[in-house]
């Protein structure tokens, strides 16, 4: 899958997910939707290179010789960056789910 097609069906998935929220936050979270699913797309390629080269390099003679890939280190941060933004993001939808109960006790 190209890194513009992880970047849409990301898109769509948090799109979908925000579909109930009103407008005026939907709007206020329309650029960490973006960011996360920039985030998403960067990290589906660095994974597959990850695949390959592994998250350390390890020296062929002396085991104990080891460094860090730097796309792993980049990985790292983003996955971080993203759980940053995904729970940023749940907090506006669970704050939604909790508005909409208090105006429905109103009737009970």
């Amino acid at each position: 899958m190209s890194k513009r097609a992880v970047y849409e069906k990301e898109k769509e998935k948090l799109t979908e997910i925000f579909s109930d929220v009103e407008e005026s936050k939907r709007q206020l979270v329309e650029g960490l939707i973006e960011d996360a699913c920039f985030l998403k797309s960067e990290n589906h390629d660095l994974k597959l290179l990850l695949s390959d080269t592994g998250m350390v390099n390890i020296h062929p003679t002396r085991k104990e010789l080891q460094k860090p890939v730097e796309a792993a280190k980049q990985y790292l941060k983003n996955v971080n960056s993203y759980a940053v933004i995904v729970k940023t993001l749940n907090g506006v939808l669970n704050k939604n789910i909790i508005d909409d109960d208090d105006e429905l006790s109103e009737f009970e």
